[in-house]
């Protein structure tokens, strides 16, 4: 799980990188990440709408980005804010699928 330093918890900082961020596409997700030049830990933020499902897909979906997050967060750049917003195709995806598509994602945008 993602300790709470890890974790985007107010609003203005989910529209500033869901704004300004730098964003990669997948069938399931949309990843954005903006560095930021403090020297603090990665913090990830997490939305999942309505479209995705009912509350206990959604939830699924939630608990599964975050793990995927919490593997990837020691190869993630201290001071990088990343929101991942999860399409309705991520109901059907795999752990392994939506792992990879987040793991190619931070890469790209060079957040490792």
């Amino acid at each position: 799980m993602l300790a709470r330093p890890h974790r985007l918890t107010l609003g203005i900082d989910y529209r500033f990188v869901v704004r300004r961020g730098a964003r990669c596409a997948g069938p399931s997700t949309v990843t954005h990440v903006v560095h930021s030049g403090e020297e603090r830990a990665a913090r990830f933020g997490f939305i999942v709408s309505k479209a995705v499902g009912n509350a206990v897909t959604r939830n699924t979906v939630r608990r599964r980005l975050k793990a995927v997050c919490a593997e990837a967060l020691p190869s993630v750049r201290p001071g990088a804010d990343v929101v991942i917003r999860a399409l309705p195709s991520a109901a059907t995806a795999t752990y392994r699928e939506l792992s990879s598509e987040v793991t190619r994602c931070l890469a790209r945008r060079a957040a490792v």
